[in-house]
């Protein structure tokens, strides 16, 4: 009966090894552990700074802080884990929680997204296409896009770059009540570009919502005076 070759390297680790847990827990958190926060028993400073209106603001042992806590049923919560000693506050970690999402929500809705649309045109872009781009352009600008338009030029029409830029310019023109020009005609390799962004329209439509002056009333010719009395009577 033959034996087995002896094998003495390492062996393949059961499980994919002792690390592999504890690596996919790092990364299974991702952002999400850095922006959790330590809360009562996580808590491994030995004193804390309490600030908040339901308590004392100052330096506290860890143990006194907890217990303080737990007298108000609330949690003790590490809002400045690097500060020396460590900031915490007094209140419910839920609602603490719901407090951060609504504020990071309030944040996104106030961050103004910039959309950029782009409108091609050839250098003898016809008069039909033309305004069926204008109209478009129209519709990206009232809903606060930015425009970038573009003539491209394909092979030899480079020859008429001057006929792009007046086409460009004539678009800036046609959209002066919607749009402004943040630059101008730019010729960059096989592209001239021209650059658009929307109007603020509240001063028109406040213009718009207010009455219009009535015409002035014609005056009316003054009305004949009652002829003179007789001077004297029969």
């Amino acid at each position: 009966m033959q034996k087995k070759p002896f094998w003495s390297g390492p062996k393949k680790p059961m499980n994919g090894g002792p690390n592999k847990g504890k690596n996919n827990r790092n990364q299974r958190g991702g952002k999400q552990q850095k922006e959790e926060l330590a809360i009562n028993d996580e808590i491994r400073a030995p004193e804390v700074r309490l600030v908040g209106d339901n308590v004392e603001e100052g330096i506290y042992p860890i143990l006194k802080a907890l217990k303080i806590a737990e007298e108000q049923e609330l949690d003790l919560i590490e809002i400045a884990p690097m500060a020396q000693p460590p900031v915490c506050k007094i209140m419910d970690y839920q609602k603490y929680q719901f407090q951060q999402k609504k504020k990071l929500k309030e944040q996104k809705a106030k961050a103004t997204k910039v959309v950029v649309k782009e409108i091609r045109f050839g250098p003898q872009t016809d008069e039909h296409d033309y305004n069926f781009k204008l109209k478009h352009a129209i519709g990206f600008l009232k809903e606060g896009a930015k425009v970038k338009s573009y003539v491209f030029f394909k092979g030899r029409s480079i020859l008429f770059k001057e006929q792009g830029e007046v086409l460009l310019l004539r678009f800036a023109n046609d959209l002066e009540d919607y749009a402004k020009v943040d630059q101008m005609p730019v010729l960059e390799g096989k592209r001239m570009t021209i650059m658009l962004s929307p109007k603020k329209q509240t001063s028109k439509k406040k213009d718009a919502d207010k009455p219009k002056d009535e015409a002035p009333k014609a005056t009316s010719a003054p009305e004949a005076s009652e002829a003179p009395e007789e001077a004297s009577q029969d």
